[in-house]
């Protein structure tokens, strides 16, 4: 008689959910909200509006690995071209905010359309790549260099850096790791060298050269653009190996260090919990990062490693590009640390990409020998 092996699994696998990552994502929220009473000033009421966006992220990470791989990929070009007639929408009718306008009021709420793109395009991507034999032809890879563009201009056009810097990522992951040949990646790089400069010159804002021009000298205006780097500096200095303590940071709690519970968070938990505590952050990173790759390696299907590679990878980005900006490593461009800034649309985009990684390896094929 053969047993029902879906009777034996237990309840975490029934809801495919793959138990290490998610332990992993809950510490890492759980230590985000720590981290945050601390650089909100023990603000109680940002802690529970964090909390209600946490369980906003962690239904539609439920929700999403409940959805089979194939499904995801049948729907990715219609989901990619709702984001891009959304992104069109913003740059009609958006709502502005800090000078930029990048938001969509659907009444009750509103959101950033752009969020959607960090998904969308790397499973348009993926189902765009995964079509034909590997590695992509030249007109393959001129297609697919078009796709992310299209995105990444009408992003940056909001105007919104940091985001396009994050969705071109992803799309160029999937690129990446659909085994691009060296001769094409040189062929990018060649025309990125121009491109790159005539963005400089002609498609840059004042304030986001200015922002470059920091990162290069942050003493050429101290008290003006140079303001947030120099403080980060001091706060992370100043922590030195086991940190001031929780609550006692002088930057944070005297309140020099600005935006000190999105972007520059990082800063606050260096002065707080010192290198050690920054380790031991790290770590939990890695962890998460490296189950990733593993479920990516995993994956039953091209589209399936292409989809959670990149996935896994925009993630390390989101991390390496806020600890670099934050150090003076990398100029600023408003990208928050993954899990633990303060945050709503992408906080619930972050949790939607690691549902979207669980249902690709709890529903992979078994292997015969």
């Amino acid at each position: 008689m053969i047993q029902d092996r879906s009777k034996t699994r237990g309840p975490i696998t029934r809801m495919h959910l793959d138990l290490p990552l998610l332990t992993g994502i809950i510490l890492l929220c759980g230590l985000g909200l720590v981290f945050l009473y601390s650089a909100s000033g023990q603000d109680s009421a940002q802690i529970v509006r964090q909390s209600i966006r946490l369980g906003a992220g962690f239904v539609c990470m439920l929700a999403l690995a409940q959805v089979h791989p194939d499904k995801l990929r049948y729907w990715s070009p219609s989901i990619f071209i709702l984001g891009i007639i959304l992104l069109l929408a913003v740059l009609i009718e958006g709502q502005m905010g800090k000078g930029a306008q990048r938001w969509l009021n659907l009444g009750l709420f509103r959101f950033q359309p752009s969020e959607i793109l960090k998904l969308a395009l790397p499973m348009m991507m993926a189902w765009y790549l995964a079509r034909d034999p590997l590695p992509p032809s030249w007109k393959k890879t001129t297609l697919a260099v078009t796709l992310i563009l299209l995105p990444v201009v009408l992003i940056a056009k909001q105007p919104d850096l940091g985001t396009a810097l994050l969705v071109g990522t992803a799309g160029l992951f999937v690129l990446f790791l659909a085994g691009l040949k060296w001769r094409l990646i040189i062929g990018i790089i060649l025309v990125a060298i121009p491109t790159g400069w005539a963005v400089w010159m002609w498609g840059m804002r004042d304030y986001q050269r200015d922002r470059v021009l920091t990162f290069l000298d942050p003493e050429r205006d101290p008290l003006g653009t140079g303001y947030h780097i120099i403080q980060s500096k001091i706060a992370i200095g100043s922590g030195g190996i086991y940190g001031k303590g929780w609550l006692n940071g002088t930057q944070s709690q005297l309140e020099f260090l600005p935006e000190r519970t999105t972007d520059f968070i990082f800063a606050v938990i260096a002065e707080e919990f010192g290198f050690s505590g920054i380790i031991i952050l790290l770590s939990l990173y890695l962890f998460i990062i490296l189950r990733g790759l593993y479920i990516a390696a995993r994956g039953q299907d091209t589209y399936s490693r292409l989809l959670a590679g990149a996935l896994i990878m925009v993630f390390f980005v989101y991390l390496f590009v806020n600890t670099g900006m934050v150090t003076g490593m990398l100029p600023v461009v408003g990208v928050p640390l993954p899990l633990v800034s303060y945050g709503g649309t992408s906080l619930v985009t972050i949790l939607s990409g690691f549902g979207i990684l669980m249902s690709i390896h709890t529903n992979r094929k078994l292997m015969q020998s």
